[in-house]
């Protein structure tokens, strides 16, 4: 049987539905695109002056700052209270989770560039697949901290 609606409203409805479902997940990921172009900038500008892994550690604090206040801004916006201790000591808790997800990024980076001839060459794609590597852990660990458990 069809929808006497039509197949535009049912289509609506799912998508609403889903975004309802995975919107930080969306928005996460969103944060992450817009982060890489941050990374990727900040790189493109410090590696003359630090190298690649010096630049890419300078690049990559940056592009968490802009990922702190992009997820605690729209990702997860709060229904209460924020995080004890306030706004730095939520940046702080924040930056610290993202240690190991940025551990396992810039390890990613570093393998690529040293064992890659065409990541060495393009480190851009040396900072994609390190954004890909340290996602997963990243999203989990920003959900439990910039997310109202109350």
């Amino acid at each position: 049987m069809t929808d006497p609606a039509g197949p535009l409203p049912t289509a609506a409805r799912l998508g609403a539905k889903l975004w309802a479902r995975h919107r930080s997940l969306c928005l996460f990921a969103v944060s992450g695109c817009l982060a890489l172009g941050v990374d990727v900038g900040l790189l493109w500008w410090a590696q003359p002056l630090l190298g690649h892994y010096g630049g890419r550690l300078l690049s990559f604090w940056g592009a968490a700052t802009f990922t702190w206040w992009f997820n605690r801004t729209l990702t997860f916006r709060p229904t209460g209270a924020r995080t004890r201790g306030g706004l730095l000591a939520e940046y702080t808790a924040y930056l610290s989770s993202m240690a190991l997800g940025g551990a396992l990024n810039y390890g990613a980076y570093a393998a690529a560039v040293s064992l890659l001839p065409l990541v060495h060459r393009h480190p851009a794609l040396g900072v994609a697949l390190g954004s890909l590597v340290g996602m997963g852990f990243n999203f989990w660990s920003a959900r439990r901290i910039l997310r109202n458990k109350a």
